[in-house]
């Protein structure tokens, strides 16, 4: 699989890393999964993050969530930890709650649901880590 070019621009990265509140698609109390690394990465840098997961289990000290459309409050990214095949229809939901950016990690692409998340307004970072960003475009807290 090659890296996406069509987006994840340093300004892009920048932006999404700035963000105050990530839901992370995917996120469950598995400490050795990638999703929960990079939330608990985000939450120690200051990022409130919301786990969005059929079972609604709370997961790093935060209540879950079983879709985006339940979040209660405003979320500024979408992380969707889900294989590449799965990720539009949670790209669709990022549009629909009014998300400001949707990160999708490494080795995870759509380029159909990231043109669509960008003509809706939203910055998009695609095949990236957080974690890997952060010391380059990470705000100084």
């Amino acid at each position: 699989m090659t890296a996406a070019t069509t987006h994840s621009s340093a300004d892009a990265i920048r932006q999404l890393l700035a963000a105050k509140t990530w839901a992370f698609v995917g996120l469950t109390d598995t400490p050795y999964r990638t999703v929960h690394q990079m939330a608990a990465f985000l939450q120690r840098n200051g990022v409130r993050i919301v786990p969005v997961n059929p079972r609604a289990e709370s997961v790093l000290g935060e209540q879950g969530f079983r879709e985006l459309g339940e979040i209660p409050f405003g979320v500024d990214v979408v992380g969707v930890y889900r294989r590449s095949e799965f990720v539009a229809p949670h790209v669709d939901e990022a549009i629909a709650i009014g998300a400001k950016g949707v990160w999708m990690p490494l080795d995870v692409i759509d380029e159909t649901a990231a043109a669509r998340a960008t003509e809706a307004g939203l910055t998009v970072v695609m095949d990236r880590c957080p974690k890997i960003e952060w010391p380059a475009h990470g705000p100084r807290r």
